[in-house]
């Protein structure tokens, strides 16, 4: 397994967690963070014990954005800088090529991602987090855009993921004007998925995923979310069309097979793992 300088990875029990570990800035993310959570995603993704990964921060703190120090580097040169790292390079099978950018690749894993927001969430974090499958909030984790007084725009792909999960108008309100939002406003506006028991955040995200494992096909799972992000701009007609292809492809697999003949025995499934 890879050795990692500024994240943590592990797997257990079918479930894989990245914990972004730099906590003295609150994870605040380089150019070295990004890329190593690039290269753990892929090793999750490739895994075929793997279910699905969750995501967050060490200490106090979910991510912060990017480090002031690059952000400084970046107001100097007058424009981004990104570091190369040989030895962490990896490509994804993507289909669509939308998704190739930084997070919107998280779109295209084939596992489901969950965010874990233990703490502060800003900036590049924020962005993380909203292109993550879930994001499960600590009720004392607060979320803030912090483009607008930086002087930039909404970055990252952030202005076409955040408004199809809170609609444009809250979307406008949290870039606007990069306030402090709470967990229960979050949960309320439909951006938090879960709001977990203090301190319980990681392990509530990490007890979904071991549920999943016990009740759900991993190719199920795989294609609904290819469904859900490559629908999001086709039309009804040519999402059904796809669907049912999906679907009679689905019906001659041995999962649904083994999905009746489970339900009919009364017990749990034995679904093939994907990589």
């Amino acid at each position: 397994m890879m050795e990692y300088q500024e994240i943590l990875y592990s797997t257990s029990d079918g479930v894989a967690t990245i914990i972004i570990n730099r906590p003295d800035t609150l994870n605040a993310l380089t150019s070295l963070t990004q890329a190593e959570i690039r290269h753990a995603l892929h090793s999750s993704d490739i895994t075929k014990e793997v279910i699905g990964t969750v995501i967050t921060g060490a200490g106090r703190g979910f991510c912060s954005g990017v480090d002031m120090k690059s952000l400084g580097k970046m107001s100097d040169d007058g424009g981004r800088t990104q570091e190369i790292y040989e030895h962490l390079k990896v490509s994804f099978d993507n289909e669509n090529k939308n998704f190739v950018g930084s997070p919107a690749y998280f779109l295209a894993l084939k596992k489901p991602l969950i965010a874990a927001i233990n703490g502060a969430c800003a900036g590049l974090g924020f962005s993380y987090a909203t292109f993550c499958d879930m994001r499960f909030m600590d009720p004392k984790a607060k979320l803030v855009t912090s483009f607008s007084p930086r002087g930039l725009i909404a970055e990252h792909g952030t202005s076409w993921m955040l408004p199809r999960i809170v609609g444009p108008s809250h979307a406008l309100d949290l870039m606007w004007t990069s306030r402090r939002v709470d967990a229960e406003e979050a949960y309320r506006i439909g951006y938090a998925n879960r709001l977990s028991e203090n301190g319980e955040v990681l392990k509530e995200a990490q007890g979904f995923l071991l549920n999943l494992a016990k009740t759900a096909a991993p190719h199920s799972l795989m294609m609904m979310k290819k469904q859900i992000y490559q629908h999001l701009n086709q039309d009804l007609g040519l999402s059904n069309t796809e669907s049912t292809t999906w679907m009679d492809e689905s019906l001659k697999r041995d999962d649904f097979k083994e999905g009746i003949k489970s339900f009919l025995e009364k017990r749990s499934p034995n679904f093939e793992k994907i990589k």
